[in-house]
């Protein structure tokens, strides 16, 4: 009767100890998502995610990626399962992850769940969209300081902005995501970051964080500087009417590399060397 009352116990103990590890996280679409413990085997599918996973100390963590996660270099030999918006769902199932992180945008978070696989949605598109989201995978993974990381990102970012002169201040600029063009506006986090560093960005919060813009908007706005990926540059001075765009007279062009490019365009732990490339073009062509 005693050894039965002993294992009773133990077992009880041992509940305690799984629901106190038990956590619910609220995503991007306002759903719960319980996680019965710290997730072992995770897949993400959104570059940002995938840094920032590893920002907080659990890149071991990591079975699967997308195909654009490259950054840190350990995740370059993951299995990866294709692209972010419509990735490879028995590619993901394949991996039993206890958990999928995935952006708003993706089209598989339905048939995921439906596989019944663990699915956290998270998507940031502004400075405190990163913040809110690394105080999410911190609640998902169990671990990590995500206060200590977001003020490693935010001191960086006032150290970027501290190093330039006055000079270079309320230049204003253009920057082009891709060749759409989509552009990076005043709203997004890019457009944040630009505006701490003192620029003015020529697309306004109203138009929303990433929009399509009608090429003639650019002309017309003439902006001083344009900041662009060597990927979209190619052929931009030959678009029609942007000859006469200040920035490409005067050849006020930063064209940034793909690597640097990847930097610039991911809301997460390597905004800070974002906002230093800002910076620098800023400080050549300001």
């Amino acid at each position: 009767m005693k050894r039965i009352a002993r294992l009773w116990f133990a077992g009880w103990l041992c509940a305690l100890a799984l629901a106190a590890q038990a956590t619910v996280v609220v995503d991007e679409r306002g759903v719960g998502v319980e996680l019965p413990r710290p997730p072992q085997r995770i897949v993400t599918v959104l570059p940002s995610l995938t840094e920032s996973v590893c920002a907080l100390g659990a890149c071991d963590r990591l079975v699967g990626v997308d195909r654009y996660s490259n950054w840190p270099a350990s995740v370059r030999a993951l299995p990866q399962v294709g692209g972010g918006i419509d990735p490879n769902v028995e590619a993901i199932v394949a991996l039993k992850p206890d958990v999928v992180l995935l952006a708003k945008s993706s089209r598989v978070t339905d048939r995921l769940e439906a596989l019944g696989l663990k699915v956290v949605v998270l998507e940031p598109k502004n400075h405190a969209d990163v913040r809110r989201v690394l105080d999410a995978l911190a609640r998902v993974l169990g671990t990590g300081d995500a206060t200590a990381v977001w003020r490693a990102i935010d001191a960086s970012v006032s150290a970027a902005a501290q190093s330039l002169p006055e000079r270079v201040k309320r230049t204003r600029v253009y920057f082009e995501i891709n060749s759409a063009p989509y552009a990076a506006g005043e709203a997004s986090f890019i457009g944040e970051t630009l505006s701490r560093l003192g620029a003015r960005n020529i697309v306004p919060a109203a138009l929303g964080p990433f929009p399509k813009l009608n090429p003639e908007f650019v002309v017309r706005a003439d902006p001083d500087l344009i900041m662009v990926g060597e990927r979209s540059a190619q052929g931009l001075e030959q678009r029609p009417g942007w000859g006469r765009i200040k920035a490409v007279r005067e050849g006020r062009i930063c064209r940034f590399t793909a690597e640097q490019s990847d930097v610039l365009v991911r809301p997460g732990p390597r905004m800070g060397e974002a906002a230093r490339l800002m910076a620098g073009c800023l400080q050549e062509h300001g």
